[in-house]
Order: structure tokens, then C-alpha cells, then sequence
């Protein structure tokens, strides 16, 4: 296909060249007639004007064409024979002209985010035989997977892998040190705008539980009205201050809350007693014997239904993870929200990966560029787009012999 393409590229280069160079002759024609009887008969002088401006513009634009691609008449002309000697910058060009104009972040981002792959995918999932192929080709990676694998490398892998990433580092710091970037950033301020709105619903949801809790505890001599003047009372202070609360931004419970996770997170990188107490929560739980007894059954587990499910194709695991496939596709499907989550996250990770490895793609462009063959090039571009430049000639004749004549009656009026 490629091949017969640019043969047909190739002739219709040749049928514009023709007629561009044609036009050009035929504009000299026309000169040469004109010239010689426009003594004789006075109205050819327009003629002839007209057609000298059509061969200077048709030859202009023609240098001007040929220089992009090769020297004019095999001279070697300065400034001509643009793309073969220049090949090399066109190509470092073309790379950063690609980077800047299809790989920049506002590009791919609105590419990427009118497209839509979760709904495609999910209807695809969605049909049995491709939920079923899907369960083969898993299982045939499994079952590849699980033969190289030994039990005990496994689990001394993941209790290696715990010691050196879970146990040995120290967490208090770092949590210390997470917990004052989530404070300096303000990264608090929706949890406890959350729970601000949480308490101030129910305040308002629950004033009869307000008003029995007090009844239940104060002292049984009381009236049961003062009882419930007390309750009503004590809902009011509560909804308005939980109202406060919520309202303000700035409100001194808000303050206490930012400045006690402030001394936390303080205490968390510099208090011995509040280091201590992290790192032993973190290896009480870690260094728990039922969690290696459990980490050791889950993957016996894991195991011995992969296995079943590998070789017996109507095994229910087997056939869950089939429906689990075309439950996951249907949903991908019809629920919009999950499909845009999908979407969203499909597009985040392209566009990081064209964010991070964008220079090296570019570079690929201008590291091929460099590699051709300088005439080759030329003949690749002209190809591309020598039929249309060609239209430049024409247009060049056209407009040359209309300045012309323009020219010659505007010479004539002025000048006689």
C-alpha cells in the first residue's frame, strides 16, 4: 500500500509540474506574440504587461519551490537546497514542534479526557466468550506462575520484604513529618469540616434523644417538665455551637483541633515517649504470631483455589471469576460514575507517562530524521507535499500577471 501510494503521489507531482511549467510557457508565448505586433496593434501592450508579470511570478515562486528541495538547475546558489542540508535541525525542529503542540500537558489533557475506555471495555467484558477467553488466558498465566514458585519462598519473601519495609524504618518520624504537610497544606480542613457538618445533622436529627438522655440522668426529684426545659435548652446550645462550629472557619474549636494534631505530629519526630509508643503499636501488630500464621493460610488458600480453578475449568471459583468479569463489564457499562473514575485514571496515567517520557519521544523524531538520507528526505517531503506547492506557481503566474497589468495601467494613467 505504501508503495502504490507514493507512486501515485509521485504522478500527481508530475501532472502539477506540468502544467505549473506549461502555464510558464505559455505566459512566454503570449510575451513573445505580444512584443513583437504591439506596435501594430496598440491594445496588445496590456497583453504583453500581463504575461511579463505572469513569467516573473511563475519563475519567482518556481526558484522559490525547487530551493526548498534541491539547488535551482544543479547551481549552487546560496540559501537553496533547504531541506537536504538542513535535514537534521528539521528534524530536532519537527521534535520540539510536536512536543510543544500535540505532547504538552493541555493537549493530552483534553484529549485524553473527552475520550472514553471504561464503557468500550465493559461492554466488551460483558460477553461471556470474552469473559470466558479472559478466564483462559488467566489461567493459563497462573498456572505458569504458581510452577515456578516455591510455598516457602513465598512466604519468606513476604516476611523479608515486611522486615525491611515495615519493621525496620522508623514510622513515628515519618508519620510526624506526613502529618505536618497534611497540616501546613491545610489537608485537615475537609475532615473536619466533615465532621462539623456530621455533628451539626445530628444535633438537629436528635433532639428527643438530647432531651431523654437528660430526663435519664438528672435526679429523680426533678419535675418532669424541668426536665424537659433542661433538655430543650441544652439542644438549643448544642445546635447553635455545633452551627458555630460549622460556620466558621476559624472557630476556636477548629483551632484546638489544628493545634493538637500540631503537638502530635511535634511529638510523633521529637518526643522519646511518644517514638516509643508508635514503634511498639507498629511491632505489636506486625510481629503478631497469628498474622504469619494467617499470612501463611491466606496464601495456602490463595493457592490451592487458583489451582482448582486452573484445572477444572467448571470449577465455581472458575465460574465466578467469569461472572465476576462480566459483572465488572456490566457495571463498566451502565454506571456512568465508575466508568468516569476509570476514564479519569486511564487518562492521568497516560498523560504522566507522556509528561515523564516526552523528551525521549521526541527525541526519537529527530534521532530518526537524522538517520535519513539527505536527498532521500527531499524526496520523502516533496512527495508529501510537492503537488500542493506546486499550486504556489500557479498562483504565482496568476497573481504575477495581474500586478503586471495593474502595474503597466497605472503607469500608463499617470505617466502617459
Amino acid at each position: 500500500m505504501p508503495l502504490t501510494s507514493d507512486i501515485e503521489r509521485a504522478g500527481a507531482l508530475r501532472r502539477m509540474k506540468a502544467i505549473a511549467t506549461g502555464l510558464l510557457i505559455g505566459m512566454g508565448a503570449v510575451f513573445a506574440v505580444s512584443f513583437a505586433l504591439q506596435e501594430t496593434y496598440g491594445w496588445l501592450q496590456y497583453v504583453r504587461a500581463a504575461a511579463e508579470g505572469g513569467m516573473v511570478g511563475a519563475l519567482a515562486d518556481w526558484f522559490a519551490v525547487t530551493a526548498l528541495f534541491r539547488h535551482p538547475m544543479g547551481l549552487p546558489i546560496p540559501h537553496t537546497a533547504i531541506i537536504p542540508r538542513k535535514k537534521d535541525q528539521i528534524g530536532e525542529s519537527l521534535g520540539g514542534f510536536v512536543e510543544e503542540n500535540f505532547l504538552s500537558d493541555d493537549v493530552i489533557g483534553a484529549k485524553l479526557g473527552g475520550m472514553s475506555f471504561a464503557a468500550p471495555a465493559g461492554a466488551w467484558l460483558a460477553r461471556r466468550q470474552n469473559a470466558e477467553r479472559v478466564a483462559v488466558e488467566g489461567a493459563t498465566a497462573i498456572r505458569a506462575l504458581l510452577a515456578v514458585v516455591d510455598d516457602e519462598d513465598v512466604l519468606a519473601l513476604l516476611e523479608s520484604l515486611a522486615r525491611k519495609h515495615m519493621l525496620a524504618p522508623e514510622w513515628s518520624s515519618t508519620l510526624g513529618r506526613m502529618l505536618e504537610l497534611v497540616l501546613r497544606d491545610g489537608h485537615q480542613r475537609p475532615l473536619v469540616d466533615l465532621l462539623a457538618d456530621r455533628a451539626a445533622d445530628w444535633v438537629d436529627a436528635n433532639r428527643d434523644t438530647v432531651v431523654r438522655l437528660v430526663a435519664e440522668r438528672s435526679p429523680s426529684w426533678l419535675p418532669s417538665m424541668v426536665d424537659s426545659l433542661v433538655g430543650e435548652r441544652l439542644h438549643r446550645e448544642l445546635a447553635a455551637f455545633t452551627a458555630a462550629v460549622r460556620a466558621d472557619p476559624d472557630h476556636r474549636v477548629r483551632r484546638s483541633i489544628d493545634g493538637w494534631l500540631a503537638d502530635f505530629a511535634h511529638d510523633m519526630q521529637h518526643s522519646p515517649e511518644t517514638i516509643d509508643r508508635v514503634e511498639g503499636l507498629k511491632h505489636a501488630i506486625l510481629d503478631d504470631p497469628q498474622l504469619h500464621e494467617a499470612m501463611a493460610s491466606g496464601w495456602e488458600s490463595i493457592k490451592a483455589a487458583l489451582l482448582d480453578a486452573v484445572e477444572n475449568p467448571a470449577s465455581e471459583l472458575r465460574a465466578s471469576f467469569v461472572r465476576a468479569v462480566m459483572d465488572l463489564g456490566e457495571r463498566l457499562r451502565t454506571d456512568t460514575a465508575l466508568a468516569a473514575k476509570l476514564d479519569a485514571w486511564i487518562a492521568g496515567a497516560a498523560a504522566y507517562l507522556v509528561h515523564t517520557y516526552r523528551e525521549q519521544i521526541t527525541a526519537l523524531i529527530g534521532d530518526t530524521v537524522a538517520r535519513w538520507d539527505g536527498e532521500e528526505t527531499s524526496r520523502k517531503i516533496e512527495l508529501q507535499v510537492g503537488r500542493d506547492l506546486q499550486f504556489i506557481r500557479i498562483n504565482g503566474t496568476v497573481v504575477g500577471s495581474l500586478a503586471g497589468l495593474a502595474i503597466f495601467v497605472v503607469a500608463q494613467a499617470l505617466l502617459g
